[in-house]
């Protein structure tokens, strides 16, 4: 057990996992470095430990930290030079019935029910497909830092739910799940297009994506959106697209 030592949080301490299966990489190992206790991440405290390439699962808080690969890259939009592609304004233009309320974390069950059936249809056979309501609580109804949940509602319809959670500088998508039987539908770029307006309305500078890996295509979408920033050798430096060998 160590502390964290190059900020300054001196009772916040850090332990790392045993090895267990990839989720992105197939038969790679992982490890991740935890901080703890959670009762003390606030949200200054995540904003820091977010900056130094951390994120978190409910009130998990880690960061990759495997024995022979770091291709888990932290990465982060820079929301005030962000201009979008014609794609991205198309995307824009087809969700613009979109509408968009902001609460505090609460549970529906439309709520799980969409999420049930975007895990199914995404992420059959992940571990995540057969998540109970209680799973699904601890993962996205459990926060000890300032979050926000929205609902996108086409008239009365359910259509997505974000969880993003508010930093010191700027937001940090959590998790969003979407109705995946609208055909030819691209719930998930409109979904970070708005994040990224939210950010600028806010006037906050950047917008975390979690993590990218170059050989991942499930992450490919992340360097679409540029200027893209990554946390690599504790600096953080601009991402390409034509980095992503997808």
């Amino acid at each position: 057990m160590s502390l964290l030592n190059d900020i300054p949080l001196s009772a916040l301490h850090l332990y790392l996992t045993a090895p267990y299966p990839c989720s992105y990489l197939p038969e790679a190992e992982a490890r991740s470095q935890v901080a703890t206790p959670s009762f003390l991440i606030s949200t200054a405290v995540y904003s820091e430990l977010v900056r130094h390439g951390f994120r978190r699962s409910g009130t998990f808080t880690y960061r990759p930290r495997c024995d022979t690969c770091q291709q888990c890259v932290p990465v982060r939009v820079v929301t005030e030079d962000f201009q979008p592609t014609r794609s991205q304004r198309r995307s824009c233009r087809q969700h613009y019935d979109l509408n968009a309320t902001l609460h505090a974390l609460q549970d529906k069950p439309e709520y799980f029910e969409l999420y049930r059936r975007y895990q199914e249809a995404r992420h059959r056979d992940g571990g995540m497909d057969d998540d109970s309501p209680e799973q699904y609580r601890n993962f996205l109804l459990q926060s000890h830092v300032d979050t926000l949940l929205v609902e996108f509602r086409e008239k009365d319809v359910l259509r997505m739910v974000s969880v993003i959670d508010v930093l010191q500088d700027g937001l940090s998508a959590v998790y969003t799940f979407y109705d995946t039987d609208v055909p030819h539908a691209s719930f998930g770029t409109y979904n970070v297009l708005w994040q990224i307006e939210l950010c600028r309305k806010l006037k906050l500078p950047y917008l975390y994506l979690g993590y990218w890996i170059a050989g991942s295509r499930k992450m490919a979408y992340k360097v679409k959106f540029q200027p893209l920033q990554g946390l690599q050798d504790g600096i953080w430096q601009p991402i390409l697209q034509k980095q992503s060998r997808c």
